[in-house]
């Protein structure tokens, strides 16, 4: 590695937002040796919120979602090739075109993939679908504008739900089927689930909540037709959609000694890579969806996030870290933040609601469909989640960086007294029992987690 940290060689595994982030990041901060990004997709980096919103509903282009540039990062782009395996001591990345890319410093930010149907037969029916990447969108979005009649979405999730809101919207019968008690309650807990599940249900929805499917069926020429669910029940449809939560994308480093595991790659606060007996390596950095690292008002368990917000703001840390000597390092601790819209009202969440064990209704009420939910964790706020109250969430936030008790004092709501006596257990279930993952998820204290890789038969 090279005395000067602003020279040498970084390769950026991940043409993603974090990973062109990242790259932007690195040259605004003085790198001037070589870049490169790699990237399994063939297209630059998009924006993939999107792709589940207006492109679905017909109102946008899966084409016009690319990800503007604040500043040309001058790399070398090496896309449509994916990364295959990491020799750490050699200090090289394997592409899946044969060759070796060495690099000084590396950073990892492959993100995650939608999780598949379990049965590969009934996943490759014509009809089955799923939605994380521009493609992926651009497939289903055509399906939809053909007018099919009914949509079946297998889990309910935030991907599921707003999947059913674009689906409704467009005037399509749609069936969802949630292993859990109500859609977003593995997110939420089971408070907001019911407002959820209100949601779906108001809006045309047949949700069917503590089921799962059971099969998907096709006819004779490979056509999907239908699903059969736990109940006994079958439901007959001509699109389905599997929004079964994702997958981190570290098959690839399967070999590398670090800690890659289903639930990411861990490293420190500083975004340095841990190595599997929890040994912090200094040349290898991670990034977006695929980490997971500690945060103090949590306990300083390891985090996995799913959020554009943390992408960038972590892609950020991780470039200033890698051309930084360690006095001059700084800590990735930004509260999470996420949003989605569906059925007609905007969802946004600060903190980690799962991470509670109460909730109140701090300003408006489930009725209204417009409120603030505070979460708390052995008297102190730890999460807020609001529905149509959007403004209100910067004031929970600095609550949540400050460890404030819970419940919160009266005086916050809009000039109203809070009705603290009414809180209520936060009702989170256990991760096992919903089809759908939350997009943050405390997953322990430990970073030496080894990857355990699955590979399919033949």
């Amino acid at each position: 590695m090279p005395g000067d940290l602003r020279e040498g060689r970084i390769v950026i595994v991940g043409a993603s937002l974090a990973g062109l982030r990242a790259a932007e990041a690195l040259r605004e901060s003085g790198f001037t040796g070589s870049l490169t990004v790699v990237g399994e997709e063939p297209c630059p980096p998009y924006d993939r919120p999107p792709l589940s919103k207006q492109v679905l509903l017909g109102i946008a282009a899966a084409d016009m979602t690319g990800l503007p540039m604040r500043r040309d990062p001058e790399a070398d782009w090496r896309l449509g090739v994916r990364a295959t395996g990491l020799d750490p001591v050699g200090r090289r990345v394997r592409l899946s075109d044969g060759e070796s890319l060495p690099y000084d410093r590396l950073l990892i930010a492959t993100g995650t993939r939608a999780r598949p149907w379990p049965q590969p037969v009934q996943a490759d029916l014509d009809g089955v679908f799923t939605l994380r990447t521009r493609d992926d969108a651009v497939r289903l979005a055509d399906r939809l504008a053909a007018g099919p009649r009914r949509v079946l979405v297998i889990g309910g999730g935030f991907t599921g739900s707003e999947i059913a809101s674009a689906c409704r919207e467009r005037g399509i019968e749609v069936t969802v089927a949630e292993r859990g008690p109500a859609p977003l309650v593995g997110a939420l807990g089971g408070t907001l689930a019911k407002l959820a599940a209100g949601l779906h249900r108001a809006h045309g929805v047949d949700l069917r909540c503590g089921v799962t499917v059971t099969a998907l069926r096709g006819n004779e020429t490979g056509l999907f037709t239908g699903a059969e669910l736990s109940d006994g029940s079958r439901v007959d449809a001509d699109v389905c959609v599997i929004a079964l939560g994702a997958v981190r994308n570290v098959e690839w480093l399967a070999d590398s000694g670090l800690a890659a595991g289903p639930h990411g790659v861990a490293c420190d606060a500083g975004c340095r890579a841990f190595d599997m007996y929890g040994i912090v390596t200094d040349d290898v950095f991670v990034a977006g969806d695929v980490s997971r690292f500690p945060h103090p008002l949590f306990d300083y368990q390891m985090l996995s996030l799913e959020h554009w917000g943390n992408a960038v703001a972590q892609a950020e840390v991780a470039a200033h870290n890698m051309v930084s000597p360690g006095p001059l390092r700084r800590p990735h601790l930004s509260v999470p933040v996420f949003w989605s819209s569906q059925f007609g009202v905007n969802i946004k969440s600060v903190g980690v609601p799962t991470f509670s064990d109460e909730v109140v209704i701090a300003q408006g009420s489930l009725a209204e469909r417009r409120l603030v939910a505070v979460y708390g964790y052995r008297g102190r706020i730890t999460a807020a989640v609001t529905v149509n109250m959007a403004k209100w969430l910067e004031y929970y936030q600095g609550l949540i960086e400050t460890a404030a008790p819970f419940p919160p004092t009266p005086g916050a709501a809009d000039g109203h007294p809070l009705i603290t006596e009414f809180a209520l257990p936060s009702d989170v279930p256990d991760p096992k029992g919903v089809s759908h993952s939350p997009t943050v998820a405390l997953t322990g204290h430990l970073p030496d987690r080894r990857l355990i890789v699955v590979r399919p038969a033949g």
